[in-house]
């Protein structure tokens, strides 16, 4: 009799847990649902084929289109490209400068410099972004490019990729059987080419995941391409002048009260383009 009460006991606290958990649970998600759902119903509108092949329209043509009760003309299209633009060449920077202090923090763990470069790469993961756009407009805009630019904007965004890529470069390759570096050093191979053939061969999908996850992280970024690349309203292929980004359109279109619309459309492009990122990273961490 007793043994049955002990039973019944544990299954109601099993049973309270389960319900404590999904409540829980469904209060952690619906702000997310409620933030995804206000974003549909609120920018779909928007979202057309002019919006992504043409530049954004002047506070005139958004205001003559509401008071017509018109979609917004123009669209986001010098904000797309030049956030690809920047980011691409962020990663140019970023890839193989993080890869390689990966590297080198795995070969030398217990090293002096590699603890002080670990150290650092730590603190500038928890540097607050706009600290990062106000060192890139004093080094790097005042004297490097000697101007706002895209090349301004993607040096502070690879600053802000590289911890990332650092700690998951480092964290990919112990993750890689010792077994495999003792086979290969045993046949005779070269050092570096165990590091070439073996290593970040057989840690690449982690290390895949790892500059997605940083590219994800750029991409939404305002505050140092406030400092560093300005913005523009045309679409801009050279490198060495200002540029506009998906995120400082959605900050001018919040400034212009005729431009709200597209507030809400570009916010969920944007929140469509990281979502695609980050499920494509998960894709390649699950085949690790």
């Amino acid at each position: 009799m007793e043994g049955r009460i002990k039973i019944s006991h544990r299954k109601r606290r099993d049973t309270t847990i389960k319900v404590g958990v999904v409540v829980l649970s469904a209060i952690t998600v619906l702000p997310i649902i409620l933030i995804i759902g206000e974003l549909i119903a609120k920018g779909y509108r928007q979202i057309n084929l002019a919006f992504f092949t043409e530049t954004s329209p002047d506070t005139f043509q958004a205001m003559m289109a509401i008071s017509n009760n018109e979609v917004i003309p123009g669209g986001i299209a010098n904000g797309i490209l030049g956030t690809l633009l920047m980011a691409a060449l962020a990663s140019a920077i970023a890839v193989p400068l993080g890869i390689t202090v990966g590297v080198y923090l795995y070969e030398n763990q217990s090293g002096r410099y590699a603890s002080v470069i670990r150290n650092l790469s730590e603190i500038l993961q928890g540097v607050p972004s706009i600290i990062l756009g106000i060192i890139g407009y004093l080094w790097i805009v005042k004297h490097i490019t000697s101007g706002f630019s895209a090349l301004s904007g993607s040096m502070a965004l690879a600053i802000m990729m590289l911890p990332f890529i650092i700690r998951s470069t480092e964290e990919t390759l112990k993750m890689v059987p010792e077994s495999l570096r003792e086979a290969a050093f045993a046949l005779g191979v070269p050092y570096h080419r165990v590091i070439l053939k073996v290593l970040l061969p057989t840690g690449m999908s982690g290390l895949v995941t790892g500059v997605l996850l940083s590219f994800s992280r750029i991409v939404g970024e305002t505050a140092p391409l406030l400092m560093t690349a300005l913005g523009s309203t045309l679409i801009n292929y050279n490198i060495s002048k200002p540029t506009s980004a998906v995120p400082l359109l959605i900050w001018e279109f919040y400034n212009d009260p005729n431009m709200v619309g597209l507030v809400w459309s570009s916010s969920l492009f944007l929140m469509g383009f990281v979502l695609t990122i980050n499920l494509v990273s998960r894709r390649f961490s699950s085949n690790r």
